[in-house]
């Protein structure tokens, strides 16, 4: 009877030892997606401000021309 014990024992306790493993490594992936996440983020940020800034400067620029000699 003991045996029996020892083995399920022995297999929970590899169980466990293989979740450990396996939330460990999610937890490694997870935080190696937040920082990319982050820095994305930031990317986006800059591109949408540069954006922002040349959009302001082609309306300007638009504003500046003198009307086509049809109007």
């Amino acid at each position: 009877m003991h045996g029996e014990i020892d083995q399920r024992l022995a297999e929970l306790e590899s169980r466990i030892a293989f979740l450990d493993q396996t939330v460990q490594s999610l937890d490694a992936t997870v935080a190696a997606q937040d920082r990319i996440v982050l820095e994305l983020q930031r990317e986006i940020a800059q591109f949408r401000g540069e954006l922002g800034r040349v959009n302001a400067a082609l309306a300007q620029d638009a504003q500046d021309e003198p009307p086509p000699p049809h109007y």
